[in-house]
């Protein structure tokens, strides 16, 4: 099976991680050790970001 490239970069992910106060996880698990609640608020937060971006243009 063919592995899908994520729309978010790896650096990105990293930063909202961090912000969300989850990095550590990441760090010794992987991205496959986080929550579904920890998935689900970066997927908002990352949401949240663009909407902002979009509306200072």
């Amino acid at each position: 099976m063919a592995r899908r490239r994520g729309i978010m970069s790896d650096h990105f992910k990293e930063e909202l991680a961090r912000e969300l106060g989850f990095y550590d996880t990441v760090q010794k698990e992987g991205w496959g050790g986080i929550r579904s609640r920890d998935a689900g608020n970066m997927v908002k937060r990352a949401i949240e970001l663009a909407e902002q971006q979009m509306s200072n243009k």
